[in-house]
């Protein structure tokens, strides 16, 4: 079996990637340099995908601070910090991109087609407290429907498939499952500041700080507090 993997380098997609391995996948990464805030990100992404031994990674660029929209990619909005897991969960936050994950699918979807894959696996959870609306299992079953129509091999019977094989589980669980699948945790990078070390106060990163926490684990990441 051949996949495309999205990874950004963070916790859940390193985790997804050690997944897609263990299920006895051909790995092939891909990763955005959308022009984001935490363009550090790639950094990590690169050497999860050495270290797990990927076959081929892809880096696609573009720019979508052309639009903005969001705090990842509009300075001019400010990135929310020291918020409670309750605050996180009131709304869809301004970190939401507008459209992400429906342009990271595209881009995925014609690669795997390409190299005659047959799986695209994605890192999104329903669980997170982001409540982003394309992180929700509606919409990977739309997605896959697109999957099916959109594409030659959907045509003719051989869709590729959408594994989101975290999306029901809490971030601890995922933690667990990628102790279990040995995901090198001191490579990722999760902060949405983009800085050097983790800033400890982002959504993303108190997300994981909480989670790390309630198991009992120490968090390898550098932070700054």
């Amino acid at each position: 079996m051949k996949a495309v993997i999205l990874l950004s380098g963070g916790l859940d997609s390193s985790t997804i990637l050690y997944q897609a391995k263990a299920d006895g996948c051909e790995c092939h990464a891909i990763s955005f340099d959308y022009q984001q805030r935490h363009r550090r990100e790639l950094q990590s992404a690169l050497l999860v995908a050495q270290q797990a031994g990927v076959v081929e990674h892809q880096v696609v660029k573009f720019d979508l601070r052309q639009w903005g929209g969001s705090a990842l990619t509009d300075d001019a909005i400010d990135l929310p910090q020291e918020r409670s897991l309750a605050q996180m969960s009131e709304d869809i936050p301004v970190t939401y991109v507008p459209a992400r994950n429906t342009i990271f699918l595209s881009f995925a979807l014609a690669y795997a087609e390409t190299i005659g894959g047959d799986r695209v696996y994605i890192g999104i959870n329903a669980l997170d407290y982001s409540g982003y609306p394309d992180c929700r299992p509606d919409y990977i079953q739309a997605m896959q429907q697109v999957f099916r129509l959109g594409t030659k091999q959907g045509r003719l019977g051989q869709a590729i498939t959408i594994e989101s094989p975290l999306i029901n589980l809490k971030k601890t669980e995922i933690i667990q499952l990628g102790n279990k699948l040995g995901v090198p945790w001191e490579l990722t990078c999760s902060c949405y500041a983009g800085g050097d070390k983790a800033c400890g106060v982002c959504d993303s990163c108190r997300l994981r700080l909480a989670a790390f926490a309630e198991l009992g684990i120490v968090d390898p990441v550098a932070y700054v507090k």
